[in-house]
């Protein structure tokens, strides 16, 4: 037997009552949960601003900053190098074929730092002079990289063979790299390098350690054998 509802009758107000109460208390709900996330994230921005950079790490920040970096390339030098051969070659026993090769090849080698050696005791930080002190490890210098496609060759003889130029050429390239290896260590070129180096450094570090809320920090750099400032 079909119900007759009357829409009138005390039973049907009651059910639309609670049916009306129900999207208007998610309504009034859902301003209250805003309030509550916006209070929870003026906290903890107010903590990370007054709070976190007092009790945080400079040492733990810095390494940070050369986490992504195992390595890193602070100076790289082009010079040109001069190199020369003599060649002779034997007919009957004598030495009738003589030639000789000068050759002036551009070379290039970097200078790169190997940051993942680095562990805290590469850090030490002075909170009452606010300064972050780096101790570099030693700088790891290229192989020397020849652009013998830029080569100048100067070859005098009245007749040189085409072993003899094989010769000549083979010969000065590996007398080019080896002067190349010795110029890269050249106590001048050296400090230069050492310079970029430290210049580098100050600034893998200032900018992070500002973000990170330390403000102007100041950052010694030395190498390991380094007097240290002071």
């Amino acid at each position: 037997m079909d119900r007759t509802i009357d829409p009138t009758s005390p039973e049907t107000t009651v059910d639309r009552s609670i049916a009306a109460e129900r999207p208007l208390t998610r309504v009034q709900a859902t301003p209250w949960l805003l309030v509550i996330l916006l209070i929870a994230a003026v906290a903890w921005l107010g903590w990370r601003a007054f709070f976190y950079q007092v009790e945080g790490d400079p040492v733990g920040s810095a390494m940070l900053a050369f986490e992504k970096q195992n390595s890193l390339n602070v100076f790289s030098s082009r010079f040109e190098v001069v190199a020369e051969s003599e060649d002779a070659r034997g007919v009957l026993g004598i030495d009738l074929l003589k030639s000789r090769q000068a050759t002036i090849i551009p070379a290039d080698v970097s200078y790169r730092l190997d940051l993942a050696s680095m562990d805290r005791d590469a850090f030490d930080w002075d909170a009452s002079k606010e300064t972050l002190s780096v101790v570099l490890p030693p700088l790891r210098i290229s192989r020397p990289n020849l652009d013998e496609a830029r080569a100048r060759v100067f070859t005098e003889g009245n007749w040189v063979t085409a072993n003899a130029q094989r010769d000549l050429s083979q010969n000065n390239s590996l007398q080019a790299e080896r002067k190349a290896a010795v110029f890269a260590k050249n106590p001048e070129v050296l400090a230069l390098a050492r310079q970029a180096a430290k210049e580098a450094i100050r600034q893998n570090l200032a900018i992070p350690l500002q973000v990170a809320g330390y403000g102007d920090v100041k950052v010694n750099v030395r190498f390991e054998g380094e007097r240290a400032p002071g």
